[in-house]
């Protein structure tokens, strides 16, 4: 995957260490000269030591081939403006960080996929975001389990199935506990005659956490 990381900050820091440490190709975009060589040195990616809200400076990035875009910065103006740039040259995955909780809805209207106020963003789950777009949020729990929201994507494997059938059927990976589901702004505890639906937002306990195995038969992909 192509990621560009804009900002290497505290938060973008956590961000580059987590997908270089997947081998994916990263670009990070820093404005400030001696944290740019710092970055540079401490990872290997390539850094480009420039203000990143410019189309010229997102084209040095590659940004027309890039997978996914997420920034860092504790601007929300630039973020806002590096996701709609991002928008332009169809990145597939967007994610912002955000200072202000009244700024949210600007970016989900853009169709950014996580925004997180200062308070519960953290690197990690910026990273998150990219690695799996369907998890919504998540908590980590001692031991490496987590708990986690999954849409129900419409035509997913899960879409219109009993939780008994898909039991039957293999879709609910082990050691896997479905705790609650979110329809129509009422909270539902699930039970084996509990049919899930697209649209459903699905509070999940993973042991081993939110892997390819728990997420996939939620979505279309």
């Amino acid at each position: 995957m192509y990621i560009i990381v804009v900002g290497a900050g505290r938060t973008g820091s956590s961000v580059i260490e987590l997908a270089t440490r997947d081998d994916h190709d990263v670009v990070v975009v820093e404005r400030d000269e001696a944290l740019a060589a710092e970055t540079s040195t401490a990872y290997d990616c390539l850094v480009i030591n420039a203000d990143a809200a410019s189309r010229e400076t997102l084209l040095e990035a590659g940004i027309d081939e890039a997978d996914a875009l997420i920034s860092t910065t504790d601007d929300d103006s630039v973020n806002l403006m590096l996701s709609m740039l991002g928008k332009q040259f169809g990145v597939e995955t967007l994610v912002s960080s955000i200072n202000d909780p009244e700024h949210m809805d600007l970016f989900r209207e853009l169709g950014v996929n996580i925004v997180e106020s200062p308070h519960r963003l953290n690197g990690q789950y910026l990273y998150r975001a990219v690695q799996r777009p369907a998890v919504q949020d998540f908590m980590t729990v001692p031991g490496g389990a987590e708990i986690f929201e999954v849409a129900v994507e419409d035509g997913a494997p899960l879409d219109g199935v009993s939780l008994l059938q898909a039991g039957e059927d293999g879709l609910l990976a082990e050691d896997t506990v479905l705790v609650a589901i979110a329809r129509d702004d009422e909270i539902h505890i699930p039970g084996g005659d509990t049919t899930l639906e697209a649209g459903d937002l699905v509070t999940i306990f993973a042991l081993d956490g939110a892997t390819d195995a728990v997420t996939a038969p939620f979505t279309s992909d």
